[in-house]
């Protein structure tokens, strides 16, 4: 996200903000040229963890903003006002409302073989004991953008994007299976990605 500290002489320091999509990049864009809404997978923002966020109750009115947003994320909150009978200083609340509640995200999904991360990967682990701490650790990491407590044959299961094979490497081998608990890893490489969508709705 834009270093606040650096200078910012041609003042559009105020336009941008961070790009955090399924992979966890970040890198400035102008507010005004893209945005995108995904549903917020807690894990994948470990920052908020710890902040308890207000709750929120879903009406059908707030369902279909979202569903308006998942389509379109760079949707006008004008024509929003128009589809769901809200003025649209009342559809900017509950727009607000729901990012402050964590229901969602305004964010700008970035392809990273483009923005400089060569390599993906999924790694399933197994921990002996308590699996919370090991979760924590695993989500106070940059490159894991993404990080769920599974049943089946792995406890955890996280998402990382790495620059290339050796940033992976040192990753897995000097740093996931150095947690205290972790018993094994198993790393699974993307190949290709072929089907990724925020677009599922509401129920």
């Amino acid at each position: 996200m834009l270093d606040t500290q650096q200078s910012d002489p041609e003042g559009f320091r105020d336009n941008y903000f961070g790009i955090s999509g399924c992979w966890g990049c970040q890198v400035p864009v102008p507010q005004d040229t893209i945005r995108n809404v995904s549903i917020n997978r807690a894990t994948a923002v470990p920052q908020r963890a710890a902040t308890k966020r207000p709750s929120v109750t879903l009406d059908d009115t707030s369902k279909r903003i979202i569903e308006l947003l998942q389509q379109d994320g760079r949707k006008s909150y004008a024509s929003m006002a128009i589809e769901v009978g809200l003025s649209e200083a009342a559809v900017r609340q509950r727009v607000q409302r729901l990012l402050d509640a964590d229901v969602m995200q305004i964010v700008a999904v970035t392809d990273p073989l483009q923005v400089g991360f060569q390599r993906q990967a999924m790694v399933g682990l197994r921990v002996g004991g308590d699996v919370t701490p090991v979760a924590a650790a695993l989500t106070a990491m940059t490159e894991v953008s993404y990080a769920v407590t599974t049943a089946g044959s792995f406890d955890l299961l996280v998402e990382v994007v790495c620059e290339d094979d050796d940033h992976l490497l040192e990753l897995v081998t000097q740093r996931i299976r150095s947690i205290e608990n972790v018993t094994a890893t198993e790393t699974f490489v993307y190949l290709k990605l072929n089907k990724q969508l925020y677009n599922w709705g509401t129920r």
